[in-house]
């Protein structure tokens, strides 16, 4: 069993998760169930599907959920584009945001090639 709190990537996913709480609590309160519950929810998936999979056995099983983990990165930098199209966040903000989801990205997905090796 693999010790997900040593994992840089897990530490980082905790806290692009924080900016996202953060960024989330000033759209507007009709998107509370609809946007901000999507965005919240698959940004917190990100890190515990890393946490989940450190637990399973095998690097293939681990792989997978890092797979679903990449796959929670895509969903949020979606919500974020819909988000500016919407004007509930500025470019700026989004862009910053964009550019750390795809660099989570990149760091699953290295984890998950090295680990398959």
């Amino acid at each position: 069993m693999r010790n997900y709190r040593e994992l840089d990537v897990w530490k980082v996913a905790i806290n692009f998760v924080t900016k996202i709480y953060a960024t989330t609590s000033s759209f507007p309160s009709s998107e509370k169930y609809g946007i901000v519950s999507q965005i919240t929810r698959a940004s917190v998936s990100i890190s515990l599907n890393i946490a989940e999979g450190c637990s399973r056995k095998t690097a293939t099983d681990f792989a997978r959920f890092l797979e679903i983990s990449i796959g929670s990165c895509f969903e949020v930098e979606t919500l974020l584009i819909i988000s500016t199209n919407l004007n509930f966040l500025s470019i700026d903000r989004s862009k910053e945001l964009i550019e750390e989801i795809q660099t989570l990205q990149r760091r699953i997905n290295a984890l998950r090639t090295s680990i398959l090796k």
